[in-house]
């Protein structure tokens, strides 16, 4: 059929779909009025599919809609009118108004003067991420609310559901004279066997929360609220968001669903080999690898990136590749692949409105889908899938991985390859892992952890091996794995990233420090799977977006295992990058400190907020937090504590405004042991940092926290020469700016000159003295507290800023800069600045004893200081120490 009104590429669909497509052909017949008018048509698919007779019941109008559709997408697709985006749009939002108008009509049947409410629809698979196919089924899920639903009198509500899903069902399944609406597919619910059609909504989130299959996660990752009672499938929704995006990485999942995919190919192994009769959704490189390849990474990183749960395959693609989790080429190929795969099985399913995805066997039914699509035959369709079948399947390829490799059984195998390995304890290392396979360990007393173990054991001897040092690597793991209460999801990790363990073998050979932080929370190798991971972290905005990154309405107790999980990740990833050599310590040191800032300043906001709840506000008022040492210089390492003190704006006889008020002292000492609790104190994700609040006015004998006008009192008349030392690096880290400004005023003024005047030479040299022999240094390296180390040379920078009124700036490297540009320091002293800190920030974690370190650990330390070999930094600590010494006698006036 052709009709020479219409415009060529309407025509020639037309003349297409005519010749080639029965089903088509029938439709072209049955609706020529609408053909007639296929331009307007096209312009409003929707509207056009609907201008039918009123009189006709709800059943008669949804399959003559669904037939008038099926014909004006179909001409809007082979005409190239509409891209495939369009065309998978309009199918998926027929499907939705067609499954709500059958919901509402089926419970208007049975109770027509209730509002039809307490029932809903979850659509899963591609109605669920808008690309239903031309001929496909849907997949819902039927939840009810018996608190709602409208039902008759003495009926039990859960028969009435039932009731109700199977009108639902047969209102859009049955055919008659007009077609039909959908198959409808309710296999994808909760035990499809034994559990009724429709479920509960508390009964079907208590199996997501408890039962659910790994399988099913992947499943909700399309998941969408579609019909019916939306609020009801949105509270659905909200409450299982938990079980699909976890922020601890469920690898055991990832490995499911590869395991589908290859249990797919094995099982439509003659539908694998490319050429007639090939599956364009299960087949290798098929449509099915592209979604798995987009859910997989999106289970992997989307628990922790929302950015990345986006349910279009599509979308998906776009966004790991914006978040450099797949590379562009990937996703630029996948999409390309998946366009062309979806559009020729659009074709397939045209020809006879059957759901297949297999292009015909026989040739002469090759040709006709070909010439379908405009084509010349069968061959050359086949030649225009080739290319993006082979690219799909090379890609998803390297998902699986190789064949897995088992290490031997025995243990004098086992011992020869241990030893042929390189492991300089064969005879132990062969110990360890015979008493892994026993199950001896809690986390390994299951047949399943201790099968994950077999999976990951060939990869984990292959990197401890190549470790600095075999001895701790495969001992230290092994006192991590006796304090695991499960490890099969932490093999899992080990096993899905690789370069995972050779990292692990670096940590647990070199670091102590990491090794026994990681022996208490095996979750912290989750971080380093970010591919930025071993980059030095982000502004102090960007880490408090992230620490802010729970769900709407979480509870405070919620927010602070938050905000400990997340920062205790970075800080562990910061220690890595030394480990691996991937930063300077100089910015590791910085990036301790941002991280330690945006905790501060989300835990202080959230703290506020929670006390306000019943406290309320004081008014014209707020809490303000300086930092001082070495937060307040911006220069942390693994191990520092927080050097805090708390402040606060307005009148201090004012009074809060909530419900159980208080004055204003009294309100903000509270409120500052909150937030003090709220930094420091242990929960399940572990501590955060150590909190000293002593550097306040009056120290550990005045109040914990003082007025905007007590301090400027207290610093201008009262305070020790110390503690204007100490304010030389104080910084305001959490208030508003104007409250900030005005702290920052007055730092100011006092350094300026607003103190007392006092020897301060003589007293600063007193008081190292006494600190020496209170507080000598730990071992021989102890870069911060050895005659002319760190400790001696910040006391020569704030006693020459505070004599000389000059270079007040935080930060001990460009204060140090602005002091010898004006020769009041010898400019050697940054050099020594540096190396110190390099040395201090690199020992804490490898060596935090201060005592020398094995052979591997000096070789870390020289490659941090960016020298040769362990003599030179010997001998270049010894250098700098006697510079830094010079400096400062000089400074203090000391023979």
């Amino acid at each position: 059929m052709t009709d020479t009104h219409l415009p060529p590429d309407l025509a020639d669909a037309v003349s297409r779909a005519s010749a080639h497509a029965p089903f088509l052909d029938h439709l072209l017949t049955r609706e020529a009025a609408l053909v007639a008018g296929l331009e307007r048509a096209l312009a409003d698919p929707r509207a056009a599919a609907a201008a039918i007779a009123d009189e006709l019941g709800e059943g008669a109008r949804l399959r003559i809609e669904r037939r008038r559709l099926a014909l004006i997408v179909a001409l809007g697709d082979l005409s190239g009118r509409f891209d495939l985006t369009r065309v998978t749009h309009l199918l998926s939002d027929f499907a939705d108004d067609a499954l709500d108008r059958a919901i509402r009509a089926a419970i208007l049947e049975r109770t027509p003067d209730a509002e039809p409410r307490g029932f809903a629809a979850i659509a899963l698979g591609k109605q669920g991420s808008r690309e239903l196919n031309y001929s496909s089924d849907i997949d819902p899920i039927l939840i009810f609310d018996p608190e709602t639903l409208p039902c008759r009198p003495r009926e039990d509500v859960q028969e009435a559901a039932v009731r109700i899903g199977r009108r639902v069902v047969e209102l859009l399944q049955t055919r008659d004279e007009h077609g039909y609406v959908l198959r409808v597919d309710l296999r994808l619910r909760p035990s499809p066997e034994v559990t009724p059609i429709v479920l509960p909504v508390e009964a079907a989130i208590s199996y997501y929360e408890s039962q659910a299959l790994p399988w099913e996660r992947a499943a909700f990752i399309r998941a969408r609220a579609c019909a019916g009672d939306l609020g009801l499938g949105g509270y659905f929704l909200d409450a299982i968001r938990p079980f699909v995006w976890r922020r601890a990485l469920d690898f055991g999942t990832i490995r499911e669903i590869r395991d589908i995919s290859r249990r797919i190919r094995d099982h439509y192994s003659q539908a694998q080999a490319f050429g007639p009769g090939y599956d364009l959704k299960r087949g290798r490189g098929g449509i099915r690898e592209v979604e798995f390849f987009a859910q997989i990474h999106q289970l992997i990183h989307g628990g922790r990136e929302p950015a990345l749960r986006a349910p279009a395959t599509r979308d998906a693609l776009a966004a790991l590749a914006e978040a450099g989790r797949i590379s562009a080429d990937e996703a630029h190929d996948l999409t390309a692949a998946y366009v062309q795969l979806r559009t020729i099985e659009h074709r397939l399913q045209m020809v006879d409105d059957r759901q297949t995805h297999e292009l015909p066997e026989s040739l002469a039914s090759l040709d006709n889908v070909a010439r379908l699509h405009g084509l010349e035959d069968g061959g050359a369709l086949t030649a225009l899938l080739k290319p993006y079948v082979t690219r799909v399947g090379t890609i998803y390829d390297s998902l699986a991985g190789e064949e897995e490799q088992r290490l031997p059984s025995e243990a004098a195998p086992l011992e020869a390859q241990l030893a042929a390995a390189g492991f300089e304890r064969p005879d132990g290392a062969t110990r360890i892992v015979q008493g892994w396979r026993a199950g001896t360990y809690p986390a390994l007393r299951t047949p399943a952890a201790r099968e994950a173990l077999e999976s990951v054991l060939p990869g984990l001897i292959q990197a401890f091996s190549r470790a600095p040092d075999t001895v701790h690597a495969i001992t230290r793991f092994d006192a991590m794995l006796s304090r695991l209460p499960s490890a099969i999801n932490f093999f899992r990790l080990l096993e899905a990233q690789p370069g995972m363990a050779q990292l692990l073998g670096q940590i647990l050979s070199l670091a102590p420090t990491l090794a026994e932080q990681l022996g208490r929370r095996a979750e912290l190798l989750d971080g380093l799977i970010d591919a930025t991971a071993l980059e030095p972290v982000p502004d102090i905005e960007t880490l408090a977006a992230g620490m802010r990154g729970w769900e709407p309405g979480s509870d405070y107790q919620y927010q602070l295992e938050f905000v400990r999980r997340f920062v205790n990740e970075k800080r562990f990833a910061l220690g890595a990058q030394i480990v691996a050599g991937a930063s300077d310590p100089l910015e590791v040191s910085a990036g301790y400190a941002r991280v330690a800032e945006a905790a501060i300043g989300t835990l202080a906001a959230a703290t506020v907020e929670e006390f306000a709840r019943n406290h309320g506000a004081v008014p014209e008022s707020e809490l303000v937090i300086l930092a001082l040492g070495r937060m307040g210089g911006q220069a942390l390492t693994h191990a520092s504590d927080l050097d805090l003190v708390y402040l606060f704006t307005g009148d201090y006889a004012a009074e809060s405004d909530g419900a159980k008020p208080l004055g204003a002292v009294m309100y903000y000492n509270r409120l500052g042991q909150r937030v003090t609790a709220a930094l420091s104190v242990p929960t399940p994700a572990g501590p955060l940092y150590e909190v000293d609040t002593r550097l306040r006015p009056s120290g550990a004998q005045g109040p914990l926290v003082v007025s905007l006008e007590g301090f400027e009192k207290y610093q201008r008349e009262d305070a020790w020469t110390w503690e204007h030392m100490a304010l030389t690096r104080a910084r305001p880290v959490y208030g508003s700016p104007q409250a900030r400004a005005k702290v920052q005023a007055i730092i100011d003024e006092v350094l300026g000159g607003a103190r007392p005047a006092r020897d301060i030479p003589a007293e600063a040299a007193k008081m190292r003295a006494d600190m020496a022999g209170h507080k000598p240094p730990q071992g021989p390296l102890d870069a911060k507290l050895l005659p002319g180390g760190l400790v001696d040379l910040e006391f020569a920078v704030h006693v020459t800023q505070l004599v000389h009124r000059a270079g007040f700036e935080p930060r001990l490297g460009p204060a140090i800069d602005e002091l010898a540009g004006q020769g009041l320091l010898p400019p050697s002293m940054r050099a020594a600045h540096d190396f110190l800190t390099r040395l201090l920030v690199t020992m804490r974690l490898v060596a935090p004893d201060a005592q020398e370190p094995r052979a591997p650990t000096q070789a870390l330390i020289a490659r941090a200081l960016r020298l040769e070999s362990w003599d030179e930094v010997v001998a270049q600590l010894e250098q700098t120490r006697q510079e830094v010494r010079h400096c400062w006698a000089a400074v203090s006036g000391a023979a």
